[in-house]
């Protein structure tokens, strides 16, 4: 029998382990709660139930699934991580109003958008395990193209990471599907090129079939998504979780856009560095 799990790094590895086995409704209870942390936090379950889409007593049924005598006692799993992340009564404060669903006017929304992305980008590298970056630098730089593909929302973050590796001299090609042409952009992957694909929930079907295809012909995936939990994940040779801010239910793309440069620079220094070290014309007669 599995034990309860005592944090939230447990608990986050228990809901992903169990999560194909779930029902439906206790598989949507399972996404909201890993990508709303925030919330779950300080919400009461009535609120919390609204926003998933479920009933209370599902919140209640997946607590118990997961080892828990209520509720109560999963979500302290969550207000403990909360703090840790958050140090000081500011920033707790300010997690909690973000909680309750206050309407504030124009001016305060413009600095909860603020504050809510500042905070989302300076979690950024703290999520983004180093190895996953190494791994990840290291097919870019292998591959003699790299294909970009994002859908709706993640199609901003796509676009510019193709643009910003055209300018670091990499060829790049744009998944756009213009002309209802996805499919044969897709299918001009070669086997040693790679596939970023950017999705976020909900998860475009699009994303997930080229990283099927590119995963077909042989190509390396990079997959940049909000959840462990994604379907695409599934499918990825490196995936590297992002957290967006949120606010409102309106979530940001600070931190994607943030990691597609950090991306993009990283790779561009590793190429430049290793131009450096080529041997200059006529340095092999040279005693």
């Amino acid at each position: 029998m599995n034990q309860t799990p005592k944090n939230f790094e447990e608990l986050e590895v228990r809901i992903t382990a169990d999560y194909p086995s779930l029902s439906r409704r206790l598989q949507q209870t399972a996404r909201f709660l890993l990508d709303h942390p925030q919330e779950v936090a300080f919400a009461t379950v009535a609120k919390l139930a609204q926003e998933a889409g479920v009933t209370p007593s599902t919140l209640i049924r997946f607590a118990n699934s997961c080892g828990f005598g209520g509720f109560s006692e999963m979500q302290q799993l969550f207000r403990s991580r909360l703090v840790d992340e958050l140090p000081n009564y500011t920033e707790r404060i300010r997690a909690v109003r973000s909680a309750t669903g206050e309407t504030p006017d124009s001016t305060q929304l413009l600095w909860e958008f603020a504050d809510a992305n500042r905070e989302a980008l300076e979690r950024l590298p703290g999520r983004i395990d180093p190895k996953c970056l190494s791994q990840t630098l290291s097919i870019l730089d292998r591959a003699p193209a790299i294909h970009v593909l994002g859908i709706r929302r993640s199609f901003a973050v796509a676009s510019y990471m193709a643009y910003a590796l055209h300018h670091i001299e990499k060829r790049a090609f744009l998944i756009n599907g213009l002309g209802g042409m996805q499919g044969e952009q897709v299918h001009a992957m070669g086997p040693e090129d790679a596939l970023i694909a950017i999705s976020f929930s909900p998860y475009a079907e699009e994303s997930y079939r080229a990283a099927e295809q590119a995963r077909d012909r042989g190509a390396p995936v990079v997959v940049i998504t909000d959840s462990n939990l994604s379907p695409i994940a599934r499918l990825a040779d490196v995936s590297l979780v992002v957290h967006e801010a949120e606010v409102k239910s309106f979530r940001g793309l600070s931190a994607s856009l943030c990691l597609a440069q950090a991306l993009a620079i990283a790779l561009g220094m590793r190429k430049d560095k290793a131009q450096e070290q080529l041997p200059c014309p006529g340095d092999e007669g040279r005693a």
